[in-house]
C-alpha cells in the first residue's frame, strides 16, 4: 500500500511539472528507442538470412581457392596457391563414400546477354555442371536444365535465371531463342523458377552454361573453380568435409605438416561471419544508447537534487509528524524510478514503432523479441534506481529543524 502511495506521490509530483520531466526523461527515451530499434532490425534480419542461407541447401559446404572473407590484399601464400580443378570435384565425389554429390562451378563476371534490341545489366555467366542446379536447390520452370552430354561436347546452352528471362522475354517463349554473351552466341534450353534476394543481392540474375564451354570460349587459364559439395546426411557432414580435405591434399601434394592450401567454408560459417558483423554494429548502437543513457541518469539526478532542494520544508513537516528517514528515501527513490521508467516505456513504444515502421516501408524486416522489451525497461529502472540513490539519501538525511527553517 506504501508503495503504491509513493508512486501516485511520484506522478502528481511529475504531473506538476510536465515539461521538465519528459526533458529530464529525453536522454532515457532516445537510449532505449535506439536498443530496442536497433535489436529488432538485426534480429529480424538475422532471421531472414538464416533462411536464405537455409535454402542454398542446408548440409552443403563450399570449397575455393582464396578465403570466402578478405581483408585487404591477399598475401603471397594465397596467390601461389594452385587453382581447383573440375577434376578435384569429380574426386571428391568418387573417393569420399560421405559425400552424396560434388560440383565445380566458375564464373565469368561481369557480362552481358542479349537478344535482339534487349539487353541485361551486368549478370554472372557461370559455368556449371548438371549438379549445380540442384545442389542450389533451384527449380526448373520451363525447358530442360543441363545434362552430362552438355558438358561433355561443350555444348553452346543455357539455362535463363529468372530476372533474365524477364529482361530479356517479357511477352516471349526463350525456349530455343539464342542469345549473345560476351561474343558467343548460346541457345536457350531452360529457365528458373525465381528465388529472390540473399543479403540484398538478387540470386536470379545470372545464366549457367556447362562449365566446359565456358573454359572453352574465355579461357581456362588461371581460373580456379569452387566446389560445391553435399555429404550423405546432415550428421555426415564433418566426415565429408574430413574426406574431402584428404583427397583434396593427396591431389596437391600437401605436406602432412602444413596447413591446407585450399578453404571450406560452411554456410554454418557464413551465418557466424554475419552475426558477427551485425553484433559489432550492435555494439556500436550500444555504446551510443550508453552515452544516452548516462546524460539521461544524470539528468535525472540533477532534477532530483532539484525536488529535494524545493521540498525541504515538505520533507520536515512530513519527519514531524513521524515519517522515517527510510519513508522519504523510499518516496524521493521511486520518484526517480518512475521517471525514468516512464521514460524506458516510452523508449520501448518508440523503438517497437520505428521498426515495424521500417519494416513496413523497407526489404529489412523486423522482429521485436519480448528479452529486448523487458531488457529495455530494465535497464531506465536501473537506470533511475543508480541515479536516484544520492539524491534520495541526501532528502533523507535531512535535519527536520532545519528543513522546517528553510525558506
Amino acid at each position: 500500500m506504501e508503495i503504491r502511495e509513493n508512486i501516485f506521490q511520484a506522478l502528481q509530483a511529475l504531473k506538476a511539472h510536465k515539461l521538465r520531466s519528459f526533458l529530464t526523461t529525453l536522454g532515457i527515451v532516445i537510449g532505449v528507442t535506439t536498443v530496442i530499434t536497433m535489436l529488432s532490425l538485426i534480429q529480424g534480419m538475422n532471421r531472414s538470412v538464416q533462411g536464405q542461407i537455409r535454402s542454398l541447401g542446408s548440409n552443403t559446404f563450399y570449397i575455393q581457392k582464396f578465403p570466402a572473407i578478405r581483408m585487404g590484399r591477399l598475401g603471397e601464400k594465397y596467390r601461389k596457391r594452385k587453382d581447383l580443378t573440375i577434376e578435384d570435384a569429380q574426386a571428391i565425389a568418387r573417393l569420399c563414400p560421405a559425400v552424396k554429390k560434388a560440383s565445380a562451378y566458375a564464373q565469368e563476371f561481369p557480362v552481358r546477354a542479349k537478344y535482339k534490341g534487349e539487353k541485361t545489366p551486368y549478370i554472372s555467366l557461370i559455368g556449371g555442371t548438371p549438379e549445380f542446379l540442384e545442389l542450389h536447390q533451384y527449380s526448373l520452370e520451363r525447358g530442360r536444365s543441363l545434362t552430362p552430354l552438355d558438358v561433355q561436347h561443350r555444348r553452346a546452352v543455357v539455362v535463363l535465371g529468372a530476372d533474365i528471362t524477364e529482361d530479356l522475354f517479357p511477352h516471349l517463349d526463350p525456349i530455343g531463342q539464342q542469345v549473345l554473351i560476351k561474343g558467343h552466341r548460346f541457345t536457350v534450353v531452360g529457365t528458373l523458377e525465381p528465388k529472390g534476394n540473399f543479403l540484398g543481392e538478387s540470386m536470379d540474375d545470372f545464366v549457367i552454361t556447362p562449365i566446359t564451354t565456358l573454359m572453352k570460349f574465355y579461357g581456362k587459364r588461371r581460373r580456379s573453380v569452387t566446389i560445391v559439395v553435399e555429404p550423405v546426411s546432415v550428421e555426415a557432414t564433418q566426415l565429408a568435409i574430413d574426406q574431402a580435405t584428404q583427397v583434396l591434399r593427396r591431389r596437391r601434394g600437401v605436406p602432412y605438416d602444413q596447413p591446407n592450401d585450399f578453404e571450406i567454408m560452411t554456410l554454418d560459417m557464413l551465418m557466424d561471419v554475419y552475426k558477427k558483423l551485425t553484433g559489432s554494429v550492435f555494439g556500436a548502437m550500444v555504446g551510443i544508447a550508453g552515452i544516452s543513457l548516462l546524460v539521461g541518469g544524470i539528468g535525472i539526478m540533477n532534477i532530483m537534487l532539484v525536488s529535494v532542494t524545493e521540498r525541504t520544508r515538505e520533507i520536515g513537516i512530513r519527519k514531524a509528524i513521524g515519517a522515517k528517514r527510510s519513508d522519504i528515501l523510499y518516496q524521493f527513490l521511486i520518484e526517480a524510478v518512475t521517471l525514468s521508467g516512464l521514460g524506458g516505456i516510452l523508449g520501448i513504444g518508440l523503438g517497437v514503432g520505428i521498426g515495424e515502421l521500417v519494416g513496413a516501408i523497407s526489404p529489412l524486416p523486423a522482429t521485436i523479441p519480448i528479452w529486448s522489451i523487458i531488457l529495455g525497461f530494465t535497464f531506465s529502472a536501473a537506470v533511475g534506481i543508480f541515479f536516484g540513490i544520492y539524491p534520495a539519501s541526501k532528502a533523507a538525511k535531512l535535519n527536520p529543524i532545519a528543513a522546517l527553517r528553510y525558506e
